[in-house]
C-alpha cells in the first residue's frame, strides 16, 4: 500500500501494527476467528478501525487511526485495502483464502517445537527473537493447566523450506540456552512413544512388585518365620541348584535359593515350615542328606539370622528382576529395525490425535490440535496476535479460549 509508486519505510511501531494487522485477517486465523467472520459478512469485508482497535494486542500499540492507516500504506504485503473514508479496512479481494484442508495440510508440514525459552519470558520477547531468525506466521506458547508457559512454543513458518532450514539450523540458543527443535509431527511422535515406553516400564515394575510378594507369600520378611533352611559342607563346584531341587522339590514348594556354584553354604526359602520339610526329606534318603555325595550340615534358623537372610533373598531376587526389566527395555530400544530408538526418520503422523495425556498435557494439547484442525475457534492469547475485543465484545471474543 504504497502513494504515488513510492515505498516509504516503516518505523518500529508501524511495523508492529501491520503484522499485528495482517495477522488477524492472515490465512492463518482467519478461517479460525469467528469473531472476525462474523464481521467481514456484515459490510462486503470492510472491518471498521472502531472494531479494530477494540482488539487487545493492536490496542496495546495505538489506537490512532492516522497512525494505523499510514503504517497500512507503507506495507508491502497487498493484503489489506483501506477505504476511501479510512475508516475501515478488509482483506484484499485479490487475495482470498485458500481452500481450508489444503492450508491444514501445508500448516502441518511447516509447524515446528521448540523449547528453551524461559518460564518468563513474554510473547513479545518471543517473537523478537524468531523475528530475529526468520519471520514466522504464527507463535503458540505452550501452558499447563494452571496457565503456566512451559518453556516451549509451536511455530508456522510462512513456508516448509524456512521451517525445513530452521530444523536442520543446528545449535540454536535463547540468550546461552540450548534448544530443542524438532518439527512438530516429530514431537507428537517422540511423546507418542515415550508413553508407550513408559506404559510398557509401569506394567514391569507392577509385575515385578508382583513377583516379589509372591516370593515371600505376600508377606514382608518380618512376618515370616520358621520357612528358611541354611546349608553348609565341602561342596564341590559342581554343585548347583537343581540338586537342591532334586532333594526336597517333592516334599515342600521352594519359593528361592540363595546360592551359586562354588559355594560351601546357602539358604533356601521353602513356602511352608523348613523344618517338617527337611524332616521329610531326610526320611526319604533314610536319613541322611548328601550334595553330589558331599556330607552337608541342614538347620533351620530363627530370629535375626533369619531375618537377615529374608533381607538378602529380596535384595537379590530384586536385582534379578531388575536385570530382566532391563533385558526387556533393551529389546524395546531395537525394535522395527532402529539401532538408534526413536529417532525423527521413523516419524508418521498418525491422523488426527487430538489429545496428549502426559500430566500437565492433556489440555494443551488438546487446544493446540482443535486450533490447528478446526475453523471454530481460535486460540488464546498465548498465540502471537490473538486477543480479546474489549468490555462489550468480550463474550464473543473469549469463546475459544481453553474451557
Amino acid at each position: 500500500m504504497t502513494e504515488n509508486g513510492v515505498t516509504q519505510e516503516m518505523t518500529p511501531l508501524e511495523k508492529k501494527i501491520c503484522e499485528q494487522i495482517e495477522y488477524y485477517f492472515g490465512d492463518h486465523n482467519l478461517p479460525r476467528d469467528k469473531f472476525l467472520k462474523e464481521q467481514i459478512k456484515l459490510d462486503d469485508g470492510w472491518v471498521s478501525l472502531e472494531t479494530m482497535i477494540k482488539f487487545n494486542r493492536l490496542s496495546h500499540l495505538t489506537t490512532d487511526f492516522t497512525v494505523i492507516v499510514e503504517g497500512l500504506k507503507k506495507s508491502k504485503s497487498g493484503l489489506l485495502e483501506i477505504s476511501e473514508d479510512k475508516s475501515k479496512i478488509r482483506r484484499s479481494p485479490s487475495k482470498p483464502l485458500p481452500e481450508f484442508e489444503e492450508y491444514k495440510s501445508s500448516i502441518k508440514a511447516r509447524s515446528v517445537y521448540v523449547k528453551g525459552f524461559p518460564t518468563s519470558a513474554t510473547l513479545d520477547e518471543i517473537k523478537d527473537w524468531f523475528d530475529e531468525n526468520g519471520p514466522v506466521e504464527n507463535i503458540q506458547m505452550r501452558r499447563t493447566l494452571q496457565r503456566q508457559f512451559k518453556g516451549s512454543v509451536f511455530v508456522v513458518f510462512g513456508g516448509l523450506d524456512s521451517a525445513t532450514k530452521f530444523v536442520e539450523t543446528p545449535g540454536w540458543k535463547y540468550k546461552e540456552t540450548e534448544m530443542i527443535v524438532l518439527f512438530k509431527e516429530a514431537y507428537f511422535q517422540k511423546k507418542a512413544e515415550e508413553k508407550l515406553h513408559k506404559a510398557k516400564n509401569k506394567k514391569i515394575d507392577k509385575e515385578q512388585q508382583k513377583n516379589t510378594q509372591d516370593v515371600l507369600g505376600m508377606k514382608s520378611y518380618e512376618e515370616r518365620t520358621g520357612c528358611v533352611l541354611k546349608f553348609a559342607g565341602d561342596l564341590t563346584d559342581q554343585t548347583c541348584r537343581e540338586d537342591i531341587h532334586e532333594i526336597f522339590s517333592t516334599h515342600g514348594e521352594i519359593q528361592w535359593i540363595d546360592f551359586v556354584r562354588g559355594a560351601k553354604e546357602g539358604n533356601i526359602l521353602f513356602k511352608t515350615n523348613a523344618k517338617e520339610i527337611l524332616e521329610k526329606a531326610v526320611a526319604a534318603h533314610d536319613g541322611k542328606l548328601h550334595l553330589r555325595g558331599k556330607d552337608v550340615t541342614w538347620e533351620t534358623i530363627d530370629g535375626e539370622e533369619e531375618k537377615s537372610v529374608l533381607k538378602k533373598i529380596i535384595e537379590d531376587q530384586q536385582e534379578s528382576l531388575n536385570r530382566q526389566r532391563d533385558k526387556v527395555r533393551r529389546g524395546f530400544g531395537k525394535g522395527r529395525g532402529n539401532k538408534g530408538g526413536c529417532g525423527p526418520q521413523r516419524v508418521k503422523f498418525q491422523g488426527k490425535k487430538t489429545t496428549f495425556k502426559d500430566e500437565d498435557d492433556k489440555r494443551i494439547e488438546e487446544t493446540v490440535e482443535t486450533a490447528a484442525t478446526s475453523p471454530k475457534k481460535r486460540t488464546f492469547e498465548e498465540t502471537v496476535s490473538v486477543d480479546e475485543p474489549a468490555a462489550k465484545l468480550q463474550k464473543t471474543e473469549n469463546e475459544s479460549s481453553d474451557q
